[in-house]
């Protein structure tokens, strides 16, 4: 038998096998001193490990095998780490050469181990941590807000709570006896002052009226105040103030300071926004609402206000605002609809015929924008509730929300939405000591028709966003 020469045996040194031209003994050798983490096997893994198929067989538990190498196979984008023809890992390689590293199997590790797991189940997990603040509907304000829009709020957030906080420096100071001596000669006084009905306006101040912080209270909604017609000084004015809203935000920027530029808008006539008389009871809010020139909405203050002072001394060129539809038109304050208690409201028309006072309807458009409340026909039997505490205390509190000082969507501070308070055209009126029923009828018939005019001539402008037309009830 010849003999046959023995063939050179296959080179297995890397610089020998690219001598020749060989392709590389493993991935390790081709990529140089890439780190690459293998797993070694006593049996191939089913096949069914990485392509989700096959029969239901279990693996054995892996070892680390660090001095055997893993072979690399590339298709389309897609490398396969081997050992001994085992797939290991996998990595997706886009065109840049970054990689996905995934492993197809469910794969655990251990302390220490490398644990082979196949999914043969579907799992019931528990709810997630934290999924309940992930879907939070709460957004908090970022921590770079201006400074301006900082003091805006802190204004805002002040006058809201300026009952809550005056009411509540009065208790603390009862707690100390030091200031007992003054504290009980003051109540006395609170109790029979007069001050807030006399129509003298005795605390009133045009330098508190126009402090730049009002200018900051008004600018962060923002509120605006126009007028349609030039009102004579030579006259006196009911302004009758609509909607009521939650708080009547409106009202107090425009009639309660000069934020807005009443006097400018209106020279030589001193307007006196009116509220509850209870208010002119709590100890140390009074003095603050006095400060500001407001007044009791009572009869007697609402006369004594329009028949002294003045050039003449008898009311020429003085003004009063009532929101008219009061307590009741809060629980009627929703968001993009204007319904307005008026229809039976007639006190206010009587009161100019008495006084000679010309009527000045109000339209406040965003007015009911600014809150969020309980609605009635969600929750009847609250809305009853607070009907009977209308009827029975004199006064009601709605149910409201809006936004909060370091977040949009809880707290009691009013939303950020445009406030455009529009002054109608004056309604004349002559004066009667005992005013007829007809002629109240008529003027409070052309009252609501002016009103009427404002909603259409600036609805568009000013409520682009309303589900409904004005509404005229009770």
């Amino acid at each position: 038998m010849p003999t046959v020469a023995a063939l050179d045996p296959e080179p297995s040194l890397p610089a020998e096998r690219k001598q020749h031209r060989l392709s590389s003994n493993s991935s390790i050798d081709a990529a140089g001193d890439e780190d690459v983490d293998t797993f070694s096997y006593n049996s191939r893994p089913p096949p069914e490990l990485y392509s989700g198929q096959g029969e239901d067989t279990t693996p054995r538990s892996p070892r680390r095998s660090p001095h055997k190498k893993s072979a690399s196979l590339k298709t389309n984008g897609l490398s396969k780490d081997k050992k001994d023809g085992q797939v290991v890992v996998e990595r997706y390689e886009d065109k840049d050469g970054e990689h996905l590293v995934s492993i197809r199997q469910a794969w655990a590790r251990g302390k220490g181990k490398a644990i082979a797991t196949r999914r043969n189940s579907e799992l019931v997990s528990g709810r997630k941590a934290g999924a309940g603040w992930e879907q939070s509907h709460i957004h908090f304000a970022p921590l770079s807000v201006p400074l301006k829009r900082r003091l805006q709020t802190l204004v805002v957030l002040g006058h809201t709570l300026s009952v809550a906080l005056l009411l509540g420096t009065f208790f603390l100071l009862c707690a100390i006896p030091l200031f007992w001596p003054v504290l009980v000669p003051y109540l006395v006084y609170v109790l029979f002052s007069s001050a807030g009905h006399s129509g003298t306006l005795p605390h009133r101040s045009n330098f508190l009226r126009s402090l730049p912080i009002w200018s900051l209270f008004a600018s962060y909604f923002p509120a605006r105040l126009h007028r349609s017609a030039i009102l004579a000084p030579t006259r006196k004015y009911i302004f009758g103030y609509h909607p009521h809203g939650i708080i009547s935000h409106g009202a107090f920027a425009a009639f309660a300071t000069e934020a807005l530029g009443f006097s400018q808008l209106f020279p030589g006539i001193t307007n006196t926004l009116l509220t509850l008389d209870s208010n002119f009871r709590v100890p140390l809010y009074r003095e603050y609402i006095l400060l500001m020139g407001l007044a009791s909405v009572s009869r007697e203050s609402c006369a004594n206000l329009l028949s002294r002072g003045g050039p003449n001394g008898e009311g020429m060129g003085r003004g009063i605002t009532i929101v008219v539809g009061g307590a009741r038109e809060s629980l009627d304050a929703r968001p993009h609809s204007l319904r307005l208690v008026l229809k039976r409201r007639k006190g206010f028309v009587k009161l100019a015929i008495r006084t000679g006072a010309d009527l000045v309807p109000v339209l406040a458009f965003g007015e009911n924008e600014l809150y969020d409340q309980v609605q009635p026909d969600q929750h009847p039997l609250i809305h009853k509730t607070q009907l009977v505490m209308k009827k029975v205390l004199g006064f009601t509190v709605p149910l409201f929300h809006a936004r909060g000082v370091f977040n949009y969507d809880v707290g009691m501070m009013p939303y950020r939405r445009p406030l455009n308070i529009v002054v109608g055209r004056p309604i004349k009126v002559q004066q009667a000591n005992m005013p007829e029923e007809t002629y109240v009828d008529e003027l409070h018939d052309v009252y609501v028709k002016e009103l009427e005019r404002i909603w259409e001539e600036w609805k568009d402008e000013f409520a682009m966003e309303r589900t409904g037309e004005l509404q005229i009830v009770e």
